[in-house]
């Protein structure tokens, strides 16, 4: 009988190795899949991992383009690894990832033309609170309920794609727009766009907020108070309760900071890269984030690293797409792959195989 036995001692050097191991063992079946589709694999794993970052012909436009894609990811992957070193599991950072960004678009729109400067710092605050209002949800009726915030987070995620389809046809498109779906370009409308930091790149203050928000969510990991309790709960959750640690207090923390930092994501994205609501707004940053925050291991530095690989998969297949004709959805199982090799590798690190023959009497 195969059997899956708790590791007394945990080696630190598979803790470690796991995540390379994972994307070594998605390069391999990742290139198999692309044979499959009669594509080259080596020439399609070198433009998904070596010519975005190497290659003079790309990297000219890949590099500052990793830091772009890597920005939201790491945001709202930050936030999420709060609330899963808790044991509480936001699936919904894409749907406050959405109501961020229709919070904030809502301020700048509802402002428009008008030039002032304080408009895009409420635009800010305007994507943290719909963000955290949203992640709230969950959180209240967990503390009250008792509710699964797995199921309740997730389920919210359907309700904030239905609310922006509705903005992008209804109360948020463009009187301008001769009747086709999607809100004015807030890119063009100065006070609400989001300055870009070197000129020809893209870089943002999303990047610089997500590099902010690592240094800052590291030193309150390891020396405040509270992320001392989140590490308790989440590795001992008997001694947390027998030190008096006020659980629904973490878990309104976990969740408002998990929603807060995917609406201020969605915000910079919206005023950003994307520039506008519309329909296709959400391109599944906050589901991606999750694969994020366990491929850095719940750490905001290995976040950060986990970060800009998964952007170099989003850049680096983007080239593939383009360079060799490979479809979008086999980019996406590509990422898939990652995710699922790196949960088989944590399995392994936590638990040890056996096999006990069952003696029948």
């Amino acid at each position: 009988m195969l059997r899956f036995e708790p590791r007394k001692n945990r080696s630190k050097f598979l803790e470690i190795s796991a995540p390379i191991i994972a994307v070594i063992m998605t390069m391999i079946f990742g290139g198999l899949l692309f044979y499959l589709m009669g594509k080259n694999p080596f020439e399609a794993i070198k433009l998904i991992f070596w010519d975005p970052v190497m290659s003079p012909t790309f990297s000219e436009y890949s590099r500052p383009q990793l830091a772009v894609k890597a920005a939201p990811l790491i945001l709202i992957a930050l936030g999420l690894s709060f609330g899963f070193r808790a044991n509480i599991w936001n699936i919904g950072a894409e749907g406050q990832y959405i109501m961020g960004a229709l919070a904030s678009g809502s301020i700048g729109l509802a402002l428009y033309p008008l030039q002032a400067w304080y408009i895009f710092p409420l635009m800010i605050i305007g994507g943290i609170l719909g963000g955290v209002i949203w992640a709230m949800i969950p959180a209240i009726l967990k503390i009250k309920f008792n509710t699964n915030e797995i199921l309740v987070s997730l389920m919210l995620v359907y309700v904030a794609e239905q609310i922006l389809a509705l903005a992008s046809v209804g109360f948020l498109r463009n009187p301008e727009g001769l009747g086709f779906p999607g809100s004015r370009d807030l890119s063009k409308y100065s006070s609400a766009a989001n300055p870009e930091l070197i000129s020809g790149t893209g870089i943002h203050l999303g990047v610089i907020s997500a590099f902010l928000g690592v240094i800052l969510l590291t030193y309150f990991l390891s020396y405040h108070r509270t992320g001392f309790h989140i590490k308790l709960i989440g590795q001992a959750p008997r001694a947390a309760n027998f030190a008096g640690v006020d659980l629904r207090y973490i878990i309104i923390f976990c969740l408002s900071l998990s929603g807060g930092l995917a609406g201020v994501a969605g915000m910079f994205e919206l005023t950003g890269p994307a520039g506008l609501i519309n329909i296709d707004f959400n391109v599944g940053y906050g589901f991606t984030a999750i694969i994020v925050a366990f491929l850095g291991r719940l750490n905001p530095i290995g976040i950060l690293l986990a970060g800009v690989l998964m952007s170099l998969t989003y850049v680096g297949g983007e080239l593939a797409q383009f360079m060799m004709n490979i479809p979008a959805a086999a980019i996406q199982v590509f990422q898939g792959m990652l995710l699922f090799f790196l949960l088989s590798t944590d399995l392994l690190v936590t638990y040890k195989i056996s096999f006990k023959t069952s003696i029948r009497k």
